[in-house]
């Protein structure tokens, strides 16, 4: 009998979401909602016991305006002191809303400065900030001059010696490779260390070192123990031959220091187009 009942509720709940799509209704109200912070007064962006992250100053001003409980999800996960020129994050709401243009204003208005939201838009129910994303491009900035306005956002460092060809020729190593274990933290919950690296390289810009790197997925700290690494390559404290050998070993005590997160910022997440609804 106990079985029969549990059968006939699992029908009644199919029923109910066949009768919702019957009727052009959405079951869930998702939207995408993109934004930018200074990570350096923020224990991260994900909730953390110890600090305030990013993600609950934006659950905690999102359930206030919307007076519903909220909960965000995010693209990724970055470190304390990371910021994010572009972040995007996930959440749901019972009724779809009615004016995004408006929330964002109200959203602004409550967010300490350190936060911009720049747009929420709707997407189908099952898109997914995290898991959905295509790409994600983080970029370090590096520089020697000391300048008041922009040392939370640039790690200043002798750059005299820096052979800056050597680590372009390393960067092209990494297109060899998929398991980046070398360049993860230690003790994470990933369930694989695989990603696929599509851009990866340093470029100056007036007097700073900008390196940019593009992948479907990152580890945790990736980013900053490939710098670290490559500082190794152009200090000429590693050959390019070494640097090869250091991903080959799977050894994250053999690659090179991470460095400070204040140079480091996810700039771009791609997704694909068929996501998005019309607003």
């Amino acid at each position: 009998m106990l079985l029969y009942y549990m059968c006939l509720r699992i029908c009644q709940n199919f029923y109910c979401i066949f009768a919702l799509l019957k009727k052009g209704e959405r079951a869930v109200n998702r939207y995408f909602i993109y934004l930018a912070y200074n990570g350096t007064r923020h224990c991260g962006w994900q909730n953390q016991p110890n600090g305030m992250s990013v993600q609950q100053r934006l659950e905690e001003t999102l359930s206030k305006v919307l007076r519903q409980d909220i909960s965000i999800v995010g693209a990724g996960r970055t470190d304390a002191g990371v910021h994010a020129r572009m972040m995007v994050a996930h959440f749901d709401v019972t009724e779809a809303l009615e004016n995004t243009a408006l929330l964002v204003g109200k959203l602004n208005n409550m967010l300490s400065k350190d936060i911009a939201v720049y747009k929420i838009v709707p997407v189908r129910e099952d898109a997914h900030a995290r898991f959905g994303a295509l790409s994600r491009t983080y970029e370090y900035l590096l520089s020697d001059q000391k300048k008041p306005f922009n040392y939370e956002y640039i790690y200043r460092t002798p750059l005299r010696n820096m052979d800056f060809k050597a680590m372009n020729e390393a960067c092209a190593v990494l297109f060899d490779y998929a398991d980046f274990t070398s360049f993860s933290k230690l003790h994470t919950d990933v369930k694989t260390n695989y990603c696929h690296i599509r851009e990866a390289g340093w470029k100056k810009v007036g007097d700073i070192w900008v390196f940019t790197i593009k992948a479907d997925r990152f580890l945790r700290n990736m980013v900053r123990a490939i710098v670290g690494t490559l500082f190794d390559v152009g200090r000429s404290k590693i050959s390019i031959d070494d640097f090869r050998k250091i991903i080959e070993a799977k050894d994250r005590r053999i690659a090179g220091m991470s460095v400070p997160p204040e140079g480091l910022a996810l700039t771009d997440i791609e997704y694909p187009n068929d996501i998005f609804l019309e607003s």
